[in-house]
């Protein structure tokens, strides 16, 4: 009720307002001028001081005026309503130019175009989307310009106005030059794991390169991306990849941009899935409890499959797989679970995991004498020799359990000192000791010896 009320007083006092200004400014007005008229007429003053007077005169003539002003006001404030703007933004910007000769610097490829006008010329024009920015360097030389950008529009009643509106271009001329093509190969890890490229080729050899002498000069080299993901169905086999990208790079591996003829390549993949079967060997590392052996290793595979390239592949096969467990502080028996490690080019294996299980024993120790020093990593051009008497010997101390070191011989222990990275002169070296055995452990009685490096 409360706001029904507010409204109606509203309502009054609106009337009550136009009232007064058709009186204040209307018919006081126009009495004034008609009594002012009455005053300098002789013969019609009577007559037109009674029209005058009469009640419906000054209504008519009230409400006539009235509706001049309101016609006046309505067609003034419909041009004020309907007059808005619109922004439209990030506008290609097409350019005139002949693109065979020149190569243009500084064009921007959008612009953002703000459309004024009535509402409903506004709404034709984002719906046809007939506009278009558009630069002319069709008449324009070599050099640096200025130019003017232009909005083209159907609908006339529409301004415009654009940002930016001007820019500043540099016209040079297009030279060419030619660059062999490499292929690199990206997303390799999208490759089935048991598969391996073998070999990729590419229909064309060599490409022309467009553009600017300056920018042709930093091209170091043009790639064709050879995208695996781009594969259907990766399989075993002959696959042929169309419209495979080039790209121009730099020196420092940034992207050049230039004009490439062609600007894509077709691909052939020879898709391989090499596989062989390899042993696995466990190496604890690490010291098991003081006067602790290991007696045995077990594990619930003795072999597994790998899948990598042919080379890497064909060598593990021959070899192992070499498995670490850290028996460090082992003081009873354990059954450990380990992940099997993928070496580098080895790309699958069939065991993630295997169990190993380890049983200890107690510890008894020998000693092999005469186990050769072989020096490993000598530089080039370069030979040693061991200095001081015994130098090129040592004696071996193992330790196992009676079992593993009844089993072990000196054949299969190997002592080394490695010389890398020494030159000429005489040098102390520590002396490495292993043995094929890995259920014992081997220290050198000799742990260091000098050795003179010489030129041959």
């Amino acid at each position: 009720m409360k706001v029904l009320k507010k409204i109606i007083k509203a309502i009054k006092n609106f009337f009550r307002f136009v009232a007064s200004f058709v009186d204040k400014y209307i018919v006081t007005p126009i009495t004034k001028f008609a009594l002012f008229l009455s005053e300098r007429t002789d013969k019609q003053a009577g007559k037109f001081e009674r029209w005058l007077n009469k009640r419906n005169t000054l209504v008519f003539i009230s409400l006539l005026m009235s509706l001049l002003i309101f016609f006046y006001v309505d067609s003034h404030a419909g041009t004020v309503i309907d007059s808005a703007a619109e922004v439209l933004r990030n506008q290609k910007v097409e350019a005139r130019y002949n693109a065979e000769a020149y190569v243009i610097e500084g064009l921007p490829e959008t612009a953002d175009v703000t459309l004024i006008g009535r509402t409903v010329d506004l709404y034709l024009a984002k719906q046809l989307s007939t506009g278009k920015v558009t630069v002319d360097l069709s008449n324009l030389k070599e050099g640096t310009h200025k130019v003017d950008l232009n909005y083209e529009s159907q609908i006339n009643s529409v301004n415009y106005k654009l940002d930016p509106s001007s820019i500043t271009v540099i016209i040079y001329p297009k030279v060419s030059a030619t660059k062999t093509i490499t292929v690199d190969v990206i997303n390799r890890d999208k490759l089935d794991s048991k598969l391996s490229i073998q070999s990729v080729s590419i229909d064309k050899e060599e490409v022309i390169i467009k553009g600017a002498e300056h920018t042709l000069e930093k091209v170091a080299t043009v790639k064709a991306l050879v995208d695996i993901e781009n594969i259907v169905d990766p399989k075993a086999g002959v696959t042929t990849l169309e419209d495979v990208k080039l790209v121009a790079y730099d020196s420092s591996g940034n992207v050049v941009d230039v004009e490439m003829v062609p600007d894509r390549v077709t691909a052939t993949l020879n898709i391989e899935s090499y596989s062989a079967t390899a042993k696995i060997k466990i190496i604890p590392t690490g010291d098991v409890a003081f006067g602790k052996a290991i007696s045995s290793i077990t594990t619930s595979v003795d072999s597994i499959n790998i899948y990598g390239d042919e080379a890497v592949v064909s060598n593990y096969a021959q070899s192992y797989i070499p498995v670490e467990v850290d028996v460090t502080g082992l003081s009873e028996n354990k059954t450990y679970t380990v992940v099997v490690p993928k070496p580098d080019g080895i790309r699958e294996v069939s065991e993630k995991t295997i169990s190993v299980s380890i049983s200890l024993g107690e510890e008894e120790t020998m000693e092999i004498e005469d186990i050769r020093i072989d020096a490993i990593n000598l530089g080039p051009n370069l030979k040693a020799g061991a200095i001081g008497e015994n130098s090129s010997k040592t004696t071996v101390i193992v330790k196992g359990t009676k079992e593993v070191l009844d089993t072990i011989e000196a054949a299969n222990i190997k002592a080394t000192v490695d010389l890398s990275g020494l030159g000429e002169g005489e040098h102390t070296v520590k002396v490495n000791v292993v043995g094929d055995e890995v259920k014992a452990t081997y220290s050198p009685k000799t742990t260091t010896i000098k050795v003179r490096i010489s030129r041959e």
